[in-house]
């Protein structure tokens, strides 16, 4: 990736790096959801987009259209900013409330005042807080389950209100084709078995789509099918034989301990695009709107295919094939690989974190990385990306063991290992860095190949769809959806 002339970035990047922060923050809180850290980051970014349009020539906001224009003797930089800033705030405020304060000073060190509630829309702070109280007002009751509010939920924020349950309990695999649930180390010496995440998020309103099952894919290959018994074979080959350049992609992917989910690491590959291209606030205001909303409607459209089809994940698949078996293994951090039971088997991750907790058919990596990178190949007109990352692998699973320890197998290190274990990661295209996410994702162990191939293609539809909405809105000619 060539660099661009060094510059101060955007008014809109720095707010997405706040944005960004927050969302890490709540992560540190409450652990990762990326289903919620998608709708989160689309709200923020679509109420800046939504203020920002008010100085526009011809783009209309999302919830009050075209009604916010300003003269064009106000479509100055400063207003722009001030209004994105205002409006950003008191959508990251309600989104993420135990950062409230933080988000405040973010305000004070930018010289405004967060308590400022003007609703005056000849002032920039007015419409920034106009625009996001419209947002919010449309997705407090999007489905989401924002404040625990329905009918038939625990009353906990976002909890299920479906009455999801699975059918195979953590310990025994009564239907294989099913999701299981597993227990984790919770990192205190204990165990916990975490629920399906959030399994009502196919009944959240889509940002374009039309419903949350308009692209759902095919069925998936079941047991008895050669396919199914050939993708697990490949999880097994797979997490045992794993090269360092391989640990490192699978790693760089997941995003480790501080994620952002798919959402927020694919808006940061926005942000250098932006710095690539020398983007100003304009374009930076709609690339992000636009990642940040194909991407939560993947996500939507993702959930939907997994809460239909319920399906397992290689954890059940490898333990119902070759029960009373032994295989080969990734034993654990420091220890390689060597023959172990199959109910031993375990994918390329920490044990605090075995497997994303919902079923696996589509993968959400997939979908969301190909909705994403097709979304920024339609933004920016071209598929080339040119980034390089440069990662060491095992950092995130297996930290502090030379590199030929982590490759030994039998017990024996690596003789044909480079030490410091440091990787080159090149993401030449956005549809080859989607397929790599995607990929790392069969690697890992957490997915089987259809999984992959059909979220990836699931991801590709939905921006191809979702394009022409986000177009519409920048052109002046897209008609304001009604609440849900």
């Amino acid at each position: 990736m060539t660099a661009a002339p060094a510059s101060t970035p955007s008014a809109a990047y720095q707010w997405l790096d706040i944005s960004l922060e927050a969302t890490a923050r709540e992560v540190d809180r409450r652990g990762a959801r990326p289903t919620l850290l998608s709708r989160t980051l689309a709200v923020a970014l679509t109420a800046m987009y939504d203020a920002w349009a008010a100085y526009d020539d011809r783009a209309v906001g999302t919830r009050l259209g075209g009604s916010l224009r300003r003269p064009l003797a106000e479509r100055t930089l400063a207003n722009k900013e001030k209004a994105i800033a205002y409006a950003t705030f008191r959508a990251l405020a309600d989104v993420y409330p135990d950062e409230r304060a933080w988000c405040a000073e973010q305000m004070r060190q930018r010289g405004y005042d967060p308590d400022d509630t003007s609703t005056d829309p000849s002032t920039p702070q007015g419409v920034g807080n106009l625009a996001a109280a419209a947002v919010l007002a449309y997705r407090h009751h999007d489905g989401a389950n924002q404040f625990g509010d329905e009918p038939g939920s625990s009353g906990a924020p976002y909890s299920d209100y479906t009455g999801y349950t699975p059918v195979n309990p953590p310990d025994r695999i009564v239907d294989p084709n099913r999701w299981q649930p597993i227990s984790f180390d919770d990192g205190k010496g204990g165990k916990v078995t975490p629920g399906f995440l959030t399994p009502h998020w196919y009944r959240v309103t889509p940002f374009a789509l039309e419903s949350s099952s308009q692209f759902r894919p095919p069925p998936p290959p079941r047991v008895g099918s050669q396919q199914l018994r050939r993708e697990a074979d490949e999880n097994i080959d797979m997490n045992a034989s794993l090269t360092p350049a391989e640990k490192a992609l699978v790693e760089f992917m997941r995003d480790g301990p501080r994620s952002t989910g798919q959402s927020g690491h694919w808006l940061r590959f926005a942000q250098d695009v932006s710095r690539r291209d020398g983007y100003g606030l304009d374009q930076d205001v709609k690339l992000f709107f636009a990642v940040a909303n194909v991407a939560m409607d993947a996500f939507i459209a993702a959930w939907e295919a997994k809460r239909f089809y319920d399906t397992s994940r290689p954890w059940t698949l490898v333990r119902y094939y070759e029960a009373g078996k032994e295989l080969w293994g990734w034993v654990g951090p420091g220890q390689g690989v060597d023959r172990i039971p199959a109910e031993q088997w375990h994918p390329y991750s920490p044990s605090t974190f075995i497997t994303p907790p919902f079923p696996g058919y589509v993968s959400g990596h997939s979908a969301v990385s190909a909705a994403s990178g097709r979304m920024l190949e339609l933004f920016t007109g071209s598929d080339t990306f040119g980034k390089t990352e440069y990662l060491t692998a095992g950092a995130l699973t297996e930290p502090g063991f030379p590199c030929n320890v982590i490759q030994q197998r039998k017990g024996k290190p690596s003789k044909d290992t480079a030490e410091d274990c440091q990787v080159a990661l090149h993401l030449p295209t956005f549809s080859a860095t989607a397929e790599l996410a995607g990929i790392s994702r069969v690697l890992g162990g957490y997915h089987i190949q259809a999984d992959n191939v059909m979220g990836l293609e699931l991801g590709r539809r939905v921006a191809d769809f979702v394009w022409l909405r986000t177009r519409a809105y920048f052109d002046g000619t897209a008609q304001v959806r009604e609440a849900p």
